[in-house]
């Protein structure tokens, strides 16, 4: 099943490339995560298509632990433009009143995401060294 969005300049394989990429996963591991159909070549391929069918898309943001949104609607172009038209000749003033910044919110579980999976690949080794023993052991 697919479906249609009102932005054509919306390319979904690239938000979630993107969104991948931020997160410090690589391709390898989602594929893992999408079940054993799934491998580094076809992940690199789904990121090259423009519309990705619903099912498939909601497993990734799942996987990636992000609103299935953000992968259907992530306008790079609105984006820049945002960022650009925030910083004009008053970016230099001074805000007393600071205002929390969905930024460091995303920097925050970026940094969580990273250690988490640096905890899985540390986990993964001590396995196959338990593994590596068994079988020694045979």
């Amino acid at each position: 099943m697919t479906h249609t969005t009102s932005n054509p300049k919306i390319h979904e394989g690239r938000n979630v490339k993107r969104f991948r990429e931020m997160m410090g996963i690589k391709q390898d591991y989602l594929a893992f995560e999408l079940g054993s159909d799934w491998n580094q070549q076809r992940i690199s391929l789904l990121e090259q298509r423009e519309k990705i069918d619903s099912d498939i898309l909601e497993q990734v943001s799942a996987i990636l632990k992000i609103p299935v949104e953000a992968l259907r609607n992530f306008d790079e172009e609105k984006a820049v433009n945002v960022i650009s038209n925030t910083f004009n000749d008053n970016a230099a003033v001074v805000n007393h009143n600071p205002v929390f910044h969905p930024i460091d919110k995303i920097i925050q579980l970026h940094e969580e995401k990273i250690a988490l999976y640096e905890r899985m690949l540390k986990e993964k080794d001590e396995m196959m060294g338990r593994l590596e023993r068994l079988m020694e052991g045979k």
